[in-house]
């Protein structure tokens, strides 16, 4: 039975008057409801925000713990705790604290790392210092930055590298790396 066009005043008379009120009071209770969970969601997001906060200084706390138990367990194995256990073809005393003050504060030029092994071993010249540096060289170990008058010396990357890899712990995070600049 198809119906014959008329206008929505006739439509309106001839539906029953408590059906309509009760479809308006429906779609007003389901507007409600979609406000209110818009807001619970709003407020469980503005709840959980701190906690994934939270969670990624937790995350960053296990990495450092990691890192600290991994390097109590070298000391444990080896006694110690040294680059030469990166680089195990170390010939000598003088090349390993060469490379354990680099280490420490790379950029050095040769008096100041004939300076830092004198320190640590007590006796060190520059003479055999720069040739211990010179081998270092070439098994790539240490790389020379060339400079206007006077070479600094700082230990290879991918030794760097190892060396965090052994430790467990993300090789400078907090610094910036040669190519990127101070923006890091």
């Amino acid at each position: 039975m198809r119906r014959t066009r008329g206008s929505y005043a006739q439509y309106k008379a001839h539906r029953p008057h408590g059906a309509v009120v009760v479809q308006d009071d429906l779609r007003k209770e389901l507007r409600d409801l979609r406000d209110q969970i818009e807001a619970l969601r709003s407020a469980l997001s503005d709840v959980a925000r701190p906690y994934t906060e939270l969670m990624g200084y937790v995350e960053r706390l296990q990495d450092f713990s990691r890192g600290y138990f991994r390097i109590l367990d070298l000391y444990a194995k080896h006694g110690r705790v040294s680059p030469d256990l990166v680089i195990p073809g170390l010939k000598d005393d003088i090349s390993r604290h060469i490379v354990v003050a680099l280490f420490d504060r790379p950029d050095r030029n040769i008096s100041q790392i004939t300076e830092a092994v004198k320190g640590k071993r007590g006796t060190a010249s520059r003479r055999i210092v720069r040739a211990r540096l010179a081998d270092l060289q070439r098994e790539a170990i240490v790389v020379a930055t060339p400079g206007s008058r006077a070479r600094t010396f700082r230990v290879a990357e991918e030794v760097a590298e190892k060396w965090s890899q052994v430790l467990g712990v993300p090789k400078y995070r907090d610094q910036p790396h040669e190519d990127q600049g101070t923006n890091r």
